[in-house]
């Protein structure tokens, strides 16, 4: 097995990244937001990627921050870390290219997700979650708030009431009821994850790219809009789609009932 903190691996036009610090449950050291960054940043640059798979290797997708690593341990006699400091740094960085991808993001939870895990996990685009993954806000049993966009994310998610619960208390969520309130995508077994998680980002590789990308910013973006600024979104949406080549494909292949072949990112 590779000692890289992030291990890559491409199958046609989808590229894997596996979080791979499974003795720590996959838990974010400085050198780990560095790596998936830079895996990030080279899937987005290739050309032939056109959908991502996110996972963890071993028993966990990714246990949120590792607390002993240098950037937040407390050290003795000495003043405080700046944690605002590491989420600019590391955590915002991380967020917004997964929501900036020029193709989708499948996150494959493995295992448990906790804190800024199951938040990176509810960044990516479609959540498939092992049937004994577990979800866990586990911010404020040690003092903090939701990070990694998790005050964002998790009202928009499951409700204002929910979120609240979820982010207060701290509880585990096991996976089948993360996928009843709509939390993740869906629940599968363990054993078939792997291939459930290939398949649908096969799928979603072979659909229009920079369409799917657009949605994405489009829904995200609708949350903060009005229901005539939404509309105008819309518009200029389709007016830019409407002139790149996978409409005109897309339209030409149902027309002559053959399957279509998309090339726009």
């Amino acid at each position: 097995m590779s000692d890289a903190l992030v291990q890559e691996s491409t199958n046609g036009p989808v590229r894997t990244l596996t979080l791979n610090r499974p003795a720590a449950l996959n838990s974010f050291t400085q050198e780990m937001h560095a790596q998936l960054m830079a895996a990030l940043d080279a899937a987005a640059g290739d050309a032939a990627v056109r959908a991502v798979v996110l996972t963890g290797a071993g028993r966990a997708f990714c246990a949120g921050q590792d607390l002993a690593d240098p950037a937040v341990a407390p050290e003795p006699g000495a003043a405080p870390k700046d944690l605002g400091e590491v989420i600019s740094r590391f955590y915002k960085p991380l967020v917004l290219r997964l929501k900036s991808m020029p193709v989708p993001v499948v996150a494959a939870v493995n295992g448990v997700a906790a804190g800024a895990g199951a938040n990176l996990a509810l960044c990516c685009d479609v959540v498939l979650a092992a049937r004994s993954a577990s979800f866990i806000q586990a911010f404020a049993k040690i003092g903090l708030v939701p990070d990694t966009a998790g005050t964002w994310l998790l009202p928009r998610l499951v409700g204002r009431a929910r979120a609240l619960g979820l982010a207060m208390l701290g509880d585990k969520l096991a996976a089948e009821e993360a996928e009843r309130i709509g939390l993740v995508w869906r629940c599968v077994d363990d054993a078939a994850l792997a291939d459930e998680a290939a398949a649908l980002a096969g799928r979603l590789a072979a659909m229009p790219s920079r369409a799917l990308a657009a949605t994405r910013a489009a829904l995200d973006g609708a949350q903060s809009l009005t229901l005539e600024q939404a509309l105008d979104e819309e518009a200029r949406l389709q007016s830019d789609l409407g002139r790149a080549h996978d409409y005109q494909e897309g339209v030409a292949a149902f027309g002559a009932r053959r399957a279509p072949q998309f090339t726009d990112r």
